[in-house]
């Protein structure tokens, strides 16, 4: 996964173009994804981002939730986060990455992970405009579990003590590993196993907070995340 990024003269899957020389895969350049459906549907399924910018103290990445719109991806965190003030009119890297199964080959050296990847890339900028704000705010609050409309809206207090960055998805691209080891000729004649371990994330029943007062429903949003995978989360 660490192969993302890095110039390539081959073309990409599906024969999508890379948007930009530095989002070109270099390695295996035949997993790249440059659609925006591909890109789109892999920031969808996922639940963190990583969020790298370079800051006065040096390189910073942390993990952070995030939402999307058609054009541009959202971050969140209190005004003074240091990595979003850092990022706000800089380059920032914004990476989501889902871990579908352990590749485990004859010999060690060919062992790998099937995944699914995107990278963004951009200049974040800061939104100060109170609508734009909560716009974007509520993207972030659904993308994870649909229930800002069911929550208490925040205050002016709560808007101002939040940092918003938005970052153009026109720089982004995905990477995929899918399917079993690629193991050596003679390797294949021995006596080690290969196969793959799948993995896979799914949400528990939700549990009421100690002090819920008493007759309070679980939201539908909520209570519809049980026994689901972050990828099928949002289906109905």
């Amino acid at each position: 996964m660490s192969e993302s990024t890095g110039v390539s003269t081959e073309s990409a899957v599906n024969g999508a173009q890379a948007p930009s020389a530095r989002t070109k895969l270099r390695r295996m350049a035949e997993r790249g994804r440059y659609g925006h459906d591909d890109v789109v549907e892999i920031l969808d399924a996922g639940l963190i981002a990583h969020v790298g910018v370079n800051t006065p103290d040096g390189p910073l990445v942390l993990p952070m939730a995030y939402g999307r719109d058609d054009e541009n991806l959202y971050l969140h965190g209190a005004l003074a986060n240091h990595l979003l003030n850092s990022g706000g009119g800089a380059e920032i890297c914004v990476t989501v990455t889902h871990l579908d199964g352990l590749v485990m080959a004859r010999t060690p050296f060919h062992n790998s992970m099937n995944y699914r990847c995107v990278v963004v890339r951009g200049l974040a900028r800061r939104i100060d405009d109170a609508a734009a704000k909560e716009r974007a705010l509520k993207l972030v609050t659904d993308h994870i579990v649909a229930i800002w409309d069911t929550s208490r809206p925040p205050s002016d207090a709560d808007l101002r003590a939040t940092l918003v960055l938005e970052l153009p998805l026109t720089e982004a691209s995905a990477k995929v590993r899918a399917g079993d080891p690629v193991d050596d000729a003679d390797d294949m004649a021995g006596n080690w196993w290969a196969g793959v371990v799948p993995l896979t994330t799914r949400f528990e029943l939700p549990t009421p907070s100690a002090d819920l007062n008493e007759g309070i429903p679980t939201p539908t949003a909520i209570a519809s995340v049980a026994n689901r995978t972050p990828d099928t989360r949002h289906y109905s």
